[in-house]
């Protein structure tokens, strides 16, 4: 009697297949357009903010302290300094610094994370130890130190230093997803196929981090933009001069809230609320979108071939078949 042929897992190659799943889009997806919405009405403050500021930002007038008008849209300062006109200076330098920083350290969170993840040895345990370092470095204190050790500091200086001191977490938790990932039935194929270690982390790993990703930059994104208004608030050298932290700084230094002026604070903390609210939501909207587990389908077969993220299908035959 013939025993029935053990299951068998080959690389099927790539084909045209089509693809019968209802999938959420991003652009449907209500929590991602809000938060894009906010992001990007941010981005153009950045970008043409300062062109159309009523005012110098730093231009003294007559007005002293005077509550929102026609004149001055958020009222003036104790030096007759316009507050619309300084919120939307500053609004370019939380913004470059928050992308920036959140680049960077996103680039080196992958780097360190996926490598140390899928490859073993030596190299991915010293990868491993070093992200476990600066994982339990206090990030604040030791961007502080670095800051005012540096002999001149900018808005990009301050960026480059936040995102080479804050990749360590999102390091940590791509390389647990990716130690969960290497084994997968769909690299393993690839890896059969002869595949080179490069083009399986490209192409069959990375796909599937592509949540874990979004939130990584976007956590850092606001990890940055709060650092840089502490700094500017604690009065930290090189910080643009009308960040949202030095409106902040000038308010609490001139007691603002004990003389009733609450437009010398409200605005900037609502600013700095608003943009983190929005990068909340596009982090929701994102994960909705890739998870699959939030999918009405995770997957399709097709001929005896069920497609995963990656992008090499695996082909299964069944017993006795």
């Amino acid at each position: 009697m013939a025993l029935p042929a053990p299951e068998v897992m080959t690389a099927a190659p790539l084909a045209p297949v089509r693809k019968k799943r209802r999938q959420l889009r991003l652009f449907a997806n209500r929590k991602a357009m809000i938060g894009l919405g906010v992001l990007g009405f941010f981005c153009l403050l950045a970008v043409f903010g300062p062109m159309v500021a009523p005012y110098e930002p730093g231009e003294r007038g007559p007005d002293l302290l005077v509550p929102p008008n026609s004149d001055h849209w958020f009222g003036t300062t104790h030096l007759g300094q316009d507050l619309f006109s300084q919120m939307l200076d500053g609004s370019r330098s939380v913004l470059l610094v928050g992308i920036v920083a959140g680049v960077v350290a996103t680039v080196l969170g992958i780097l360190v994370g996926v490598t140390s993840g899928y490859l073993s040895g030596i190299g991915s345990e010293s990868l491993s130890a070093l992200s476990n370092v600066f994982l339990v470095i206090p990030a604040l204190p030791l961007i502080l130190i670095i800051t005012l050790s540096l002999p001149d500091t900018d808005d990009m200086t301050i960026a480059l230093v936040i995102g080479c001191t804050s990749w360590a977490w999102g390091a940590r938790v791509l390389r647990a997803q990716t130690l969960s990932l290497r084994r997968r039935d769909y690299v393993e194929a690839a890896r059969a196929t002869g595949e080179s270690t490069w083009r399986i982390i490209g192409f069959e790993i990375l796909p599937n981090l592509t949540a874990v990703i979004a939130a990584s930059f976007i956590g850092t994104v606001i990890f940055a933009v709060l650092s840089e208004i502490t700094l500017a608030f604690i009065g930290v050298p090189g910080v643009s001069e009308w960040n949202w932290g030095a409106i902040l700084f000038w308010a609490q230094s001139q007691q603002a809230l004990a003389q009733g002026a609450w437009w010398w604070f409200v605005p900037p903390g609502l600013a700095i609320a608003l943009l983190g609210t929005g990068l909340a939501l596009l982090n929701f909207g994102i994960d909705e979108y890739v998870n699959p587990r939030l999918r009405s389908s995770a997957g399709t077969k097709v001929h005896g071939v069920r497609m995963r993220v990656g992008f090499t299908p695996v082909l299964r035959r069944e017993a006795g078949s």
